[in-house]
């Protein structure tokens, strides 16, 4: 008898998947009619708006920092499938605050060509799939479902699918439909499942085909791009040429080797990607800098442990939370470390280390890790009775109101990220002066901290020492 329901059941969840199924096609189909998707070969666009750097907030209250798009053009094909976009922004935050670049000086042109090959990583192909033609397109082709959704009072047709980094793409269909937002989950070495959505308002009539004229993008939790369309043309010629005869996504260059250089007794610099100092303690491993992304921070702690065998990596200090200095922590929270941090980093950090990485799982999420994150106020010293370690906060800093240097005063050395980044040394200082370097000076002399070197995490190309002369002649001294 038990048997025989189980089957019952089972039956049943078939035809109701079955039912789902054929439900989905009726809805993309009409959505498909009403949003001119077999028509819509080829649209073009420009824009104005705005961009905004992702994980690059002056503190965690912030969105992310914002730039403004000068012009702003897209041509997208939709049965290549292939798109490119060509922007010139300018500095948006006056003054500057937070990070991304900042503070530009003139014009920045970029530009992106995506060009859907068996290659291209999904990530990529959402800038098309994400759009509300292609999102009927990629819909039509998968194993879609249907559900009945109410957001905000207003109810949606919810067509579902499975993208192919296996997180469900969904597209909310209004009454209308149109399709109003799309939204779905991109893996972040830092921020994990990252939620990203795109939000389409404003529909215009073009040539027939409805299309929105008010796009905004969230990665994150917040914007990264809000743009207004204008001069939309759809179904002329567009040519899309791979850059460089390259079509897709050139294969990634594996990480270059840790490399060290001892500072001074107990004191090595780690190279080959962001710089990373480790501190041999009597009983124990401090390292300063988590790198970029895991894999940087496995080859740290690996060298780091190559230079000082048979001790615990005990703290992990992390300078701030900006998503190019933070995406290496979760190799730590493997490691069981515990992370220093500025005491208004330190809630941010312990929520967003223990979001789920279920996309491309790190360690730390294969090994059911949680971080432990400890505050640091104004300044704190690290000292076995032998060795000192000083770590200071930097105030009055737009780049990061969390930012912490680290000061060794024996070897007469300061680590600090993002105040100073240089530039080849034939380059001469911008004018005016960027207010990230004039305020890491500044905070120098306040501590009274006798500096003879600067190292800087995002370490000079031509692995020059940087000398605290030359940080005083960028700062106007």
């Amino acid at each position: 008898m038990a048997r025989k329901s189980s089957l019952v059941l089972m039956f049943a969840v078939a035809l109701a998947a079955q039912g789902s199924a054929q439900d989905a096609k009726a809805v993309i189909a009409s959505a498909s009619k009403a949003m001119g998707v077999e028509t819509l070969k080829t649209i073009q666009y420009s824009a104005t708006g705005f961009d905004f750097a992702l994980g690059q907030a002056p503190n965690a209250a912030s969105p992310w920092p914002k730039f403004i798009n000068k012009s702003y053009t897209r041509a997208i094909d939709f049965e290549a499938p292939a798109s490119r976009v060509a922007r010139v922004r300018v500095q948006g935050e006056n003054p500057p605050r937070g990070g991304g670049q900042q503070p530009i000086v003139g014009e920045q042109p970029q530009n992106q060509t995506i060009i859907v090959t068996a290659t291209t990583p999904w990530v990529q192909q959402l800038e098309i799939w994400m759009l509300p033609q292609g999102f009927l397109r990629a819909a039509a082709t998968r194993n879609a479902t249907v559900a009945s959704q109410t957001v905000g009072g207003k109810k949606f047709t919810v067509i579902s699918f499975v993208g192919d980094n296996k997180a469900k793409v969904n597209g909310y269909i209004n009454a209308q439909n149109m399709v109003e937002r799309v939204e779905t989950s991109i893996d972040n070495p830092f921020l994990g499942d990252m939620p990203f959505e795109a939000i389409y308002t404003d529909y215009k009539d073009v040539g027939g085909v409805p299309f929105p004229m008010h796009i905004v993008q969230k990665q994150g939790g917040h914007p990264i791009f809000d743009l207004n369309l204008a001069d939309v043309t759809i179904n002329t010629a567009v040519n899309i040429q791979p850059p460089q005869a390259q079509g897709g996504a050139a294969p990634a260059a594996p990480p270059p080797a840790a490399q060290s250089e001892k500072l001074g007794d107990g004191v090595y610099l780690i190279t080959g990607g962001y710089a990373v100092i480790a501190v041999d303690f009597k009983d124990h491993i401090a390292i300063i800098e988590s790198g970029q992304n895991e894999a940087r921070a496995l080859a740290v702690i690996a060298e780091a442990k190559r230079l000082i065998p048979n001790k615990p990596i005990k703290y992990l200090i992390n300078t701030h939370s900006h998503i190019d200095h933070s995406s290496g922590l979760r190799g730590f929270v493997a490691e069981g470390s515990t992370i220093l941090t500025y005491q208004s980093n330190k809630a941010y950090l312990e929520k967003v280390l223990s979001v789920p990485h279920t996309l491309n799982p790190d360690q730390a999420q294969q090994q059911g890790k949680k971080p432990i994150v400890e505050a640091v106020g104004e300044k704190r010293v690290l000292t076995d009775g032998t060795r000192i370690v000083e770590l200071h906060h930097l105030r009055n800093f737009g780049h990061h109101d969390g930012m912490l240097v680290v000061y060794f005063p024996k070897e007469r050395a300061l680590l600090e990220a993002d105040g100073y980044n240089p530039q080849a040394a034939s380059a001469t200082p911008p004018t005016p002066r960027s207010p990230y370097t004039v305020s890491l000076y500044d905070n120098i002399q306040r501590l009274k901290l006798d500096v003879v070197r600067i190292i800087p995490v995002h370490y000079p190309a031509d692995n020059r020492p940087i000398a605290m002369e030359e940080l005083a002649r960028w700062a106007g001294h």
